[in-house]
């Protein structure tokens, strides 16, 4: 009898021992269930979202763009990055990503038209060329604005049409951080011009007065002005 209680107190000994370690299993396992649930604080989680409406306006897709660019995908490091504000200035001015950042932000829908013959409407949000200028100060002469890209692209607009139109370079797009493929870190919101004046990777915004340079595809013999209502090529 005695021997039978020893054993049902051993036994009784081992299965608390087995409950307090299946508890402590049970707690590590839920904690990283917790930490995969809600992640570290400081990740936006909502920045993964892509908007699909915008104040009762239908959104396309960032899937919707084709790959059309002269050297493929561009991929940017950014902690080595830097957006050159050059040319006619009165100071010349290499801005970090989160400098261009800490601009006042703005969005707007706008609609990208490729002379290929696809377009998708997006929302995008960004910051105000005049703004960046003005970082800089544009030189009295000034009346061209000339953009470059991480791969050599560029294309150019004349000061006015930037100013008077709050035209931005954008670094979302329906709410999440433009993709590689999309030009990040920065790409231009040149409404009602043609998708070839939208310059994805911009590194640099040179200001001149040189109202006859042309870019990469004006060079070819598109329309320098790259106007919608316009025509596509050089007469």
């Amino acid at each position: 009898m005695q021997m039978n209680k020893k054993q049902m107190k051993h036994r009784k000994k081992t299965l608390l021992i087995l409950i307090a370690l299946f508890l402590s299993s049970a707690a590590i396992i839920l904690s990283g269930c917790a930490a995969d649930l809600f992640g570290d604080p400081d990740i936006e989680r909502l920045e993964s979202v892509e908007v699909k409406d915008y104040q009762g306006e239908k959104l396309g897709s960032i899937g919707d763009f084709r790959e059309n660019s002269i050297q493929g995908v561009q991929y940017i490091d950014i902690d080595d990055y830097t957006l050159d504000i050059t040319g006619l200035v009165e100071e010349p001015k290499p801005l970090t990503y989160d400098e261009v950042l800490a601009l006042d932000k703005y969005s707007k829908a706008v609609r990208i038209y490729c002379v290929e013959g696809w377009d998708v409407n997006i929302l995008w949000e960004g910051v105000l060329v005049k703004d960046i200028i003005d970082l800089a100060g544009a030189r009295p002469e000034v009346n061209t604005v000339i953009f470059h890209a991480y791969d050599g692209y560029t294309t150019s607009h004349p000061l006015y049409y930037l100013i008077d139109n709050d035209i931005l370079i954008a670094y979302r797009m329906n709410n999440v951080t433009i993709p590689p493929e999309r030009g990040f870190p920065f790409q231009l919101v040149a409404e009602d011009k043609w998708g070839y004046k939208w310059i994805k990777w911009i590194t640099e915004i040179e200001l001149s007065n040189d109202t006859s340079y042309t870019g990469t595809w004006e060079s070819a013999g598109y329309n320098n002005q790259g106007d919608l209502d316009g025509p596509i090529f050089e007469r």
